[in-house]
C-alpha cells in the first residue's frame, strides 16, 4: 500500500509499502551487498577457471579440463585463489548497484514528475541503472583488479593472501596501473549488462503481475513473491547476455531447444549467469522482505 508524501504531493519514494527514507536505501545497499558478495564469491572456482581460459586458452581449453588442470597442479588452494578480494569487491559492487539504482530510480521519477514517470518507465530503469553501475564499478575495480592478478599469475609469482596481494599491487602500481587501470573495460562490460539486467528483471515482473497474477501484488504471500523474483531475475541474467541482447525470449529457445534451456542451459556460461543473477535477486529481495520492504517492482 503506497503512503502519501508530505502536503499529499506525489512523491516516488512514497509509492511503496514503506517510505523511501535513508534507512530505506541503507538497508537496500546491505541486501545488495549479500545478493553479490556471496553469490559471486561462491562461484570462485569459475571463475579463476575462466580467466585463465582467457589468458592461456592453449592450455585451458573448456571449464571442466581447465579445473582438472588446476585442481592437478596447485591443488584444492589454486581453485579458490582471489576469493577474498571477490568477496569484498562484488560485495561493495552490489551495495552501490543496487542501493544506488534505488536511490537514482525515485530521483528520476520525481524529476519526471508522475505523468511522465509512468509512461516513461523503462527509461527510467536503464538511466537509474546505467548511474548506478557507474559507481558500483568505481567501487569494484582496484579489487577486481587484484583478483585477476591472483587468478592468473604463474604459482609462486604473485602472492596469494588477501593482504599481501594489495600491498603488492600498490608496489607495482605504474606497472599494474592500479587501482582503476581497467576503469573504462569495466564499465564499457559492466554498464550494458547491468542496465540490460535491471531493465529485464523489472519487466519481467511487471508482465507477471500483469498477465500472470493478476490480483494487486500484496495479496500474494511472500513465497509466490519471491518465486516471481527468482524467475525474473534467471531470465533477465538469459535474455541480458550480450550475445543473447536483443533477442526474444523464444528466439534464444529455438537456437538451444527448450529443453536445454530450461535444464541444461545455454551452455554452461549462460547457465551460470541466469542462476547468479536469479540468486542475486531472490536474496536482495528477501533481504527486502525480511525489513518489511516489500519486494522488488511490480505493475
Amino acid at each position: 500500500m503506497a503512503h502519501l508524501a508530505p502536503a499529499g504531493k506525489w512523491d516516488a519514494r512514497y509509492l511503496g509499502p514503506v517510505p523511501h527514507d535513508a534507512s530505506y536505501y541503507a538497508k537496500c545497499m546491505l541486501g545488495g551487498a549479500l545478493a553479490c558478495g556471496f553469490t559471486h564469491a561462491g562461484i570462485t572456482p569459475l571463475d579463476v577457471t575462466k580467466c585463465n581460459m582467457q589468458v592461456n586458452p592453449s592450455k585451458f581449453k573448456g571449464l571442466g579440463s581447465g579445473l582438472s588442470t588446476l585442481i592437478r597442479e596447485e591443488g584444492q588452494a589454486g581453485i579458490w585463489k582471489g576469493f577474498g578480494p571477490t568477496f569484498v569487491g562484488y560485495s561493495l559492487q552490489g551495495m552501490f548497484k543496487y542501493g544506488l539504482y534505488e536511490v537514482f530510480k525515485d530521483a528520476y521519477m520525481n524529476l519526471a514528475g508522475e505523468e511522465a514517470a509512468e509512461k516513461y518507465k523503462p527509461a527510467i530503469w536503464l538511466a537509474g541503472s546505467a548511474s548506478a553501475e557507474v559507481f558500483a564499478d568505481i567501487a569494484l575495480c582496484p579489487l577486481e583488479m587484484t583478483k585477476v592478478k591472483i587468478q592468473t599469475s604463474p604459482a609462486g609469482t604473485f602472492p596469494i593472501a588477501f593482504g599481501a596481494a594489495l600491498r603488492e599491487m600498490s608496489k607495482t602500481k605504474v606497472e599494474t596501473r592500479y587501482p582503476f587501470g581497467s576503469i573504462v573495460p569495466l564499465w564499457s562490460r559492466q554498464i550494458p549488462y547491468t542496465m540490460a539486467k535491471f531493465f529485464f528483471f523489472e519487466k519481467i515482473v511487471q508482465l507477471f503481475y500483469t498477465h500472470v497474477f493478476t490480483q494487486p501484488k500484496d495479496t500474494y504471500g511472500k513465497g509466490t513473491q519471491l518465486g516471481v523474483t527468482f524467475a525474473s531475475g534467471y531470465l533477465a541474467g538469459v535474455l541480458g547476455k550480450p550475445s543473447n541482447r536483443g533477442k526474444s525470449l523464444g528466439a534464444i529457445a529455438s537456437e538451444v531447444g527448450i529443453a536445454n534451456l530450461a535444464t541444461k542451459g545455454l551452455g554452461t556460461r549462460v547457465l551460470m549467469i541466469g542462476t547468479l543473477t536469479g540468486f542475486q535477486w531472490w536474496i536482495y529481495d528477501t533481504f527486502k522482505s525480511s525489513m518489511g520492504m516489500g519486494t522488488t517492482g511490480g505493475k
